[in-house]
């Protein structure tokens, strides 16, 4: 998992650990998460039981506005739009539906978009947003969270920040001393909480 600088499980079986590797990059790789967390301590112990995971956030991009993916091309009665990333094109499409109505916006290939009769600044075009990354990569992270951590685990303590996280499950009762046991974590990637 190259693109998480610290990685780690703590187990007190090294075989459980090793897999709890496994299942975390897998989980974590299908959710498109591993560029986003920048470090992740996991502390899983079957006898107590308890679930842990306490992790650092990279810096989440900006919001995408039609700029960042399309040249904007004004021309006699329309703004034409050529789209280099076809990403956002479903999200962008709705918003100058509901902005513009879907009579001014045709989409004649995958690449093109053509705004009619629209009395816009092109500039003003650039300038929608059409996507912001961190509106959902909290619920993101704990649905994740959730399919990583042991088979009914149900009481859960989740706290999310824009620069850290943590997530923690049992079958039983939350241990009083958590917040003690989340710095320690934190600690053992040489984050203070």
């Amino acid at each position: 998992m190259l693109a998480i600088e610290y990685f780690e499980v703590e187990c007190p079986e090294p075989l459980g650990a090793a897999y709890y590797k496994q299942i975390t990059n897998v989980v974590l790789l299908d959710h498109n998460l591993l560029r986003v967390i920048h470090k992740l301590h996991i502390f899983i112990d079957p006898k107590v039981p308890i679930f842990i995971a306490v992790g650092m956030l990279k810096k989440i991009t900006t919001r995408v506005r039609v700029g960042d993916f399309a040249n904007v091309n004004p021309l006699e009665g329309k703004i034409t739009l050529v789209i280099s990333d076809e990403t956002y094109l479903a999200p962008m499409l709705k918003i100058f539906w509901q902005k513009f109505g879907k009579d001014h916006v045709e989409q004649p290939d995958r690449f093109t978009v053509i705004l009619y009769d629209i009395r816009v600044d092109p500039k003003e075009i650039e300038e929608i947003i059409v996507a912001d990354p961190s509106e959902s990569l909290y619920k993101d992270l704990i649905y994740a969270f959730r399919l990583i951590a042991p088979e009914g685990f149900r009481l859960r303590s989740e706290i999310f920040s824009n620069e850290k996280f943590s997530f923690v499950a049992s079958e039983n009762i939350l241990p009083e001393n958590l917040d003690t046991i989340i710095r320690n974590k934190f600690a053992l990637m040489g984050e203070v909480p």
